[in-house]
């Protein structure tokens, strides 16, 4: 795995696994027609990475192939000192370390070029999956919050990675 800029020609596996109901279920984002993201992985491909204020969104790559496999969005608040991630994987590539490995790098390039101190992602209670990545990597669960999502009463579980000293 590698983590790349996201690039036009990345649009069909984009389209194949951001069109998956099943991964849409967790995420904050919807499918959108293809002009739509051609448009957003072109912005993706140009925006400066980390820049307070903003998100950026990552490419999750096959490292032999370059294949599209996901991608990792990272928001840098305005203060620039606490980020926000959120991932998606295509099923085909799950249960392989490769989320995991992708985060892992995300938050080594952020804590080595930003003044970041504390990094986010929360997730649905019900996604097993991505609680059981984010304990792996020893994120500490900070908040439960009962909230709505997509018409769904739900809660959702806050997460927090520190910056370690030194």
């Amino acid at each position: 795995m590698r983590l790349r800029r996201l690039d036009a020609s990345d649009l069909a596996a984009f389209q194949a696994y951001r069109n998956d109901p099943e991964l849409g279920r967790w995420q904050g984002w919807t499918a959108q027609p293809d002009a739509q993201a051609l448009a957003f992985l072109n912005d993706m491909a140009a925006v400066s990475l980390f820049r307070p204020g903003q998100w950026t969104q990552l490419g999750i790559a096959d490292e032999l192939t370059g294949q599209l496999l996901g991608d990792l969005g990272v928001y840098i608040s305005s203060d620039g000192h606490e980020a926000e991630f959120g991932f998606t994987l295509a099923r085909a590539a799950q249960g392989r370390g490769i989320a995991g490995a992708a985060v892992c790098e995300a938050v080594a390039l952020v804590f080595d070029q930003t003044a970041v101190q504390r990094i986010h992602a929360q997730t649905d209670d019900r996604n097993a999956a991505c609680i059981r990545l984010l304990e792996r990597l020893n994120a500490r669960l900070i908040e439960r919050i009962a909230t709505e999502f997509r018409g769904e009463p739900c809660v959702e579980r806050r997460y927090e990675l520190a910056r370690r000293p030194g």
